[in-house]
This record gives structure tokens, sequence and C-alpha cells, in this order.
């Protein structure tokens, strides 16, 4: 297997430069990344991190928001931005000869925004307009009500965008301090993947960020208690209800967790899933159903999302656990686990033709490991699961007494105890 040409190099006032050369395309994609993200704000201001990222877009001390948005799309490239609970990033991917300016647009927005009151206001407007449009998606409304129970009493319970309370409360006092706080040397990461010379971007980088002091702040974060919760919420206006039901799981480090990718994948990580097949496939109980694994540094979730009827929820219920009263009773077939290892190697690989997904995976894996791991580790990893490992976690993960539950939708008197949840 062909190395990965990876290069860092850390600037004198500690921010990180991580680049990859990919010389056989013509695209580079690049971003600046930010170590803080919902879970570490303050709870009257839940919320901010994702506002922040709204308002860099509305101005600068060199462009203005139109100027912002035509600056990249007028050379074909694309211009992005997201918030996570750890994290934020600004990306941008360009050809190759559009480097300089795609990276000059990309430190314009996280150095120079211009926080004006009047976009502060118009901008409030669009971020509780982007709350009412999720709000009014129960596949949205079920995680987050489940997110809220779970991880009750936490920051990482918040909604990322926040809350309307919250949003109405930013003035531009409020985003300055953040901003500066956060914003700092020792929080960001650069990253980039394509055709690309390593010392070229550093020297950009040098050139914009070079001159930063750091302010000795890090991201502070408490350590969660999941909440083996049961929440039934009636919304009379769904035709579905829908259903969240999880479990904890171990941190995105944990050495178990090639493991954990593996059993998501056999439970409900495609279309040859156990659930997929079982729920959908064989009885047409849903349309859809999945399971995702949520990994933090210092917990994770395994969750399960459906949507069913209302006849038709309890028996969903039923069938989810039952498969994870199989996992912990059953070793998991030689061919069954060969297919999912295959699986998420295969995944893995298709993933590393994309520029933006090796950008990417370069920022998480020196946000959340200090290092780079390479594909023949990371293989090797999949490779070295076994069904005792399996076996192990489910032992583990499955227990009645930890499972948390969610349903939404019209409940007509529909109800579940915690008896209801044994497996």
């Amino acid at each position: 297997m062909l190395a990965r040409e990876i290069q860092s190099t850390k600037l004198a006032n500690g921010i990180r430069v991580i680049t990859e050369t990919m010389p056989h395309v013509r695209s580079v994609s690049v971003g600046v990344w930010i170590g803080a993200g919902a879970r570490h704000e303050p709870q009257e201001h839940n919320g901010i991190s994702h506002f922040v990222e709204h308002m860099v877009f509305q101005g600068t001390a060199r462009r203005s928001a139109e100027e912002i948005a035509r600056s990249v799309d007028s050379i074909g490239g694309n211009l992005d931005a997201f918030t996570a609970k750890e994290l934020v990033s600004f990306n941008t991917k360009v050809l190759d000869e559009h480097l300089p300016l795609a990276f000059d647009v990309l430190a314009d927005l996280v150095l120079r925004p211009l926080f004006r009151e009047q976009d502060i206001e118009k901008e409030k407007s669009v971020v509780l307009e982007e709350l009412k449009m999720e709000t009014d998606s129960p596949e949205y409304l079920v995680h987050e009500l489940f997110t809220g129970r779970f991880w009750k009493n936490h920051p990482l319970g918040m909604p990322i965008l926040g809350t309307r309370r919250t949003i109405q409360g930013f003035n531009r006092r409020v985003l300055e301090d953040y901003f500066h706080s956060t914003y700092a040397p020792g929080n960001f990461i650069i990253t980039a993947a394509g055709n690309l010379r390593h010392a070229t971007l550093v020297e950009l980088v040098e050139r914009e960020f070079g001159h930063l002091k750091d302010n000795g702040r890090r991201p502070e974060a408490s350590l969660p208690n999941p909440n083996p919760h049961l929440l039934l919420k009636s919304k009379k206006s769904l035709e579905q209800v829908h259903l969240c039901l999880g479990v904890p799981c171990y941190p995105i480090d944990h050495e178990l967790r090639y493991a954990c990718y593996i059993l998501n994948t056999l439970l409900g990580g495609g279309m040859s899933s156990r659930l997929f097949q079982n729920i959908r496939e064989k009885q047409g109980l849903a349309y859809s159903v999945f399971s995702e694994l949520n990994l933090f540094r210092d917990t994770g979730c395994l969750l399960v999302s459906a949507g069913t009827s209302l006849e038709a929820a309890g028996k969903v219920v039923r069938l989810i656990l039952e498969e994870f009263r199989r996992f912990k009773n059953e070793p998991v077939s030689a061919e069954e686990l060969r297919r999912a290892k295959d699986h998420l190697k295969g995944s893995l690989m298709l993933s590393l033709e994309s520029t933006s997904s090796r950008m990417a995976n370069l920022a998480r894996q020196e946000l959340y490991f200090g290092r780079f791991f390479d594909l023949d580790e990371i293989l090797a990893g999949i490779e070295a699961v076994t069904a005792e490992d399996l076996g192990k976690i489910s032992q583990e993960f499955f227990q009645s007494e930890r499972i948390a539950l969610t349903l939404l939708g019209e409940l007509d008197g529909f109800r579940l105890s915690r008896k209801d949840l044994v497996c």
C-alpha cells in the first residue's frame, strides 16, 4: 500500500499545520479547525459557537458578506463551515492554483470578523429560522430530545443551535468576548490535502497567523454521566412514531474503539445490518432504521434510530432489544465478522479518494489523538477485532438498566415502562 505523504509543523505560537500531498489530483482542500464546540459553552450562552460561525460570514475588515460568498464561488470552489459538540470547522475546496486566495478568505473569516450590531440582529432572525426548520423535522427533534435527556444537566445535552432565549440574548460584547478567548493559537489546527507543498501552506499560515499571541486558555469540559431515561413525547401532527434507543459507549480514543465500529456496522450500520434486514426487509415495520456511534473525548453513545407506525412501535423496540440480547448471548459468526470488517475497510478506502475527507481526517486525528495513524495501522486495528471482543463490549453496553429510550409521535395512550426494556 502506498504511504501517505503527511507533514506537520508547529508554529512558535502553538498553531499546528498538517498537510497531505496528493500529486495525482488537481484540487486542494484546506480547513481551519477550532478545538472547542458546543459542549464548552456556558449554559447561558448555549449556541454561541454556532452563532459565531454564522457571524464571521457577515463581513470582515477586508470583505463584505457578498465578497466572501463571491470570492470562492467565482473560481468554482466551495466554502463551508460547521459546528459540532467539540469543534468548529471552516473549510474550502478549490483548484490547486487558487490555494493562496482560498486560504486568504479562510484567514479573513477567523481573524477579522466585524460583529456589527445590525448584522447580529439580522443573523438572529436567520438562526431562529434555522432552529424552526430543524424543529419541524421529527428526526432532528427526537434526537435532540434524546440527547438532552441522555446527557441531562451537562453541556453535551444542550443543542448546538442554542435555544430561542439564548440566541435572542447574544450581543456584540458577548460574541467578541467568546471569539477572542476561543479563536486563539492554542485552539487552532490548520490542515490541507491535495496538490500542494507543505512549505507553501506553512508560509501562508505564518503570514496570516504568525503574529497572534496565545492567550493560554484551553476549553474545559466536565465529565458527563449518562442518564438511562424513558421519555414518551406526544406530537399530534406526526404520522409516524420516531424513536431513539441508546446505551453508553466508550470514548473516541478507547483501545476497543475498532470493536465498537464493527458492532455498530453489524447492528445497524448499513443495508446488510441486522436491524435493517430484520425490521425493514423481513418484517416491513420501518422505512428508516439504523444505528450510529456518537463518540467524544471522554464518553460516547451507541444509538439506534427508527421511524415506524404507532401500532408497530412496541414491536420495533422489542426487536432492537432482541438484537442486543443476541450480541450478548451468541458469538458473531466468522462470516458476519468478515463482512463487517470488509465493509469498514472499503468505506475507509473510498473516503480517501476525497481531498476533503483526508483534510478532515488529519484534523480529527490531531484533535483527538495528537498523532497520525497510517492506513496500515487502522486496517490492522480493524482486522484485530475478534468475536470475543464483540461479546465483551456487548455484555458491558447492553444492560437493561443502562438503556435510554425516547419516543416522539401521536402516541394516543401508548405506554412503555422500564420492565419493557429488558435485554
